[in-house]
Formats: C-alpha cells, structure tokens, sequence
C-alpha cells in the first residue's frame, strides 16, 4: 500500500496530467459528446476499476454534466469557482466495486398506485425503483409553483441568492447559465422556450430557511414515508425544457424521493459498469402528481423533458 505523501503525489501527478490534456482538448475544438463517447467507450471496456488512476478516467463518463466536470477541473485552475466541487471526481473513483445484486432481474420500475405509509413500508428501504401514481395530485404546488414563483420567491428574500452559491448546490447541467442569478435575470422569450430560444435545464439545492418555510407552504412531507424515518433538511428544484441530466450517481447520504409537478420527463437507468453484464439499462416516463423514489446513489441515471413541456420537480432524501 503506498505511503500517504506517496498516494498524494500520484494523484497529483494524475489530476495534472488530466489537466494538460483538458486544455489541449479544448485547444483543439474538440466538442464534450466527442470526450465523453470515448469515455464511454473505455469504460465499457474496463469493467473493475480499482486503480486510483482508472477511477480518475472513468469518472468522467460517470458524472459528465456536458463536460460539467471538465469545466470544473479547467476554471479551478484558472481560479473561477467551480459548478461541480471537485470531490465528485475522488467520490466516483473511490467508490465501493458493486455486488450487482440490487439490479439483478430489474427491468423496469415498481409501479403503484397512491398508498399508504402502512402499505409502503415494505419498499421504504428497498433499492428498487419506484414509481407512485397520483401520490401528490392534493399538494397546491401542483398549481402555484412555476418559473415565476420561484423568480419572487428567490428575490424577495435577502440572503437566497448567496445560499445557494455558498452553502448548496447549482446544477447547470447542459446550460449555460453561471449561477441561480442567471435563471432569474433570462429574458421572458428564453424563459418561454419560444423558437429560436436555446432550451435550459437547470437544478439548485435550498438550504435557505425562509426559502424553504416559503416553498413548504405548498407541500408537505411525502405522506407514505415512514413515520421514523430521518428526513434532509435540504430540497432541490429542478426545472427546465428538453434534455435533463446526463448520467451520473448522487453522493447523498440518504434514499431520494422526487415529486414530478409540472410536465412529462423521462427517466432512463443503468447499472454500475460492473453490472452491465448481468442487469440492464431502461426508461420510464412520469407525470405531474407522480413519486419518483430510486437509489441515486447506485443507479446511474439521467432525465429528459417531454418535447414542448415545461418540466419542475422539487427532490429530496429520507432514511
């Protein structure tokens, strides 16, 4: 096993090497789809990664938000604040070899009817994936919360802006937006999607207290949810048009839920590398009012929005 000052300088050498050859992709107009169909290429090919250096490669194919992390790893250098902390990239090359066994004979999600916490228990804790039909089609969310409820919300409230920049998340996935500023400062015939607009998707965490008393107004705690169960403190929003996510694991501590509120999206899973011999790959569309609950943080999994819907979904964790 190599010393710890020696294990330090290999992954230094490594994140430069990785560096310099980000650069010289960049220098050479090489476009994010190229990179990442390589990636992936290889990352089929070389199924066990436990080596420090192939973790580093293959976790560009794992968490590529457009070539988010690529960004990441060119603007710290240049020091602009990175959209994706730089942990993502030791997170995904460190984490534990999958045993396979929670995809093993999974093809699609579990479906079910709006049920209760009594009729839920017995796939609280499970890892395979669940859909909810209508389990929120009651929360006034469902009608009051749009771009422009949040567009207020976020601007009437002092302090919301620099939480989310500061203390969560903004997940820029395929656009090209910065910061939540950005989402709220867009002009109306992009926030639209009218012709000629390049869509947008985007994420962010709330962690803002007022923010979250406000958004809680119009939705409660997932009533089939166990009754002991510890429950985030944090909600994510999600919205926008067209394609979602790519692919890629959360770094959560907790199972997700996700509430679909506005529009049709598309869900596609898929094992770790390692089991993509024995599990398989698929899709499942959801609707407004619909529960979401996979393990996001074994599945691979990416999102895509209904041609000409508008998409919001507010997420969160419990375990």
């Amino acid at each position: 096993m190599l010393r710890s000052n020696e294990a330090e300088t290999e992954k230094d050498i490594i994140e430069n090497e990785f560096l310099t050859l980000t650069r010289k992709f960049i220098a050479s107009g090489l476009k994010c789809n190229d990179i990442q169909k390589a990636l992936q290429k290889e990352g089929k090919k070389r199924k066990h990664f436990k080596s420090k250096a192939l973790g580093i490669i293959l976790v560009v194919n794992a968490i590529l938000y457009e070539c988010g992390v690529f960004h990441c790893i060119v603007n710290y250098a240049i020091g602009i604040r990175c959209l994706i902390p730089n942990n993502y990239f030791v997170w995904e090359a460190t984490r534990p070899v999958s045993d396979c066994s929670y995809c093993l004979k999974v093809a699609k999600p579990i479906v079910l009817p709006n049920l209760t916490q009594e009729e839920f228990a017995k796939y609280a804790y499970s890892s395979k994936p669940l859909v909810i039909k209508g389990a929120f089609l009651h929360w006034p969310a469902l009608n009051r919360f749009d771009y422009y409820f949040f567009k207020e919300l976020y601007e009437s409230v002092e302090g919301s802006f620099e939480s989310v920049d500061q203390e969560c998340q903004f997940l820029h996935f395929k656009s090209d937006f910065i910061s939540i500023r950005d989402i709220f400062s867009m002009h109306e015939d992009r926030v639209r999607n009218l012709p000629g607009q390049k869509s947008w998707y985007v994420g962010w965490g709330n962690c803002h207290p007022k923010v979250l008393e406000k958004m809680r107004k119009y939705y409660e705690i997932p009533h089939f949810l166990p009754e002991d169960c510890e429950l985030s403190s944090k909600e994510y929003v999600f919205m926008g048009y067209d394609a979602g996510a790519t692919l890629h694991l959360d770094f959560i501590n907790r199972l997700m839920w996700q509430a679909q509120l506005k529009g049709s999206k598309t869900w596609y899973l898929s094992p770790t590398p390692e089991c993509e011999d024995v599990c398989s790959s698929f899709s499942f569309l959801v609707e407004p009012g619909d529960a979401v609950l996979v393990d996001t943080r074994i599945w691979y999994h990416g999102t895509t929005v209904k041609p000409g819907d508008f998409s919001l979904s507010i997420q969160s964790e419990y375990g």
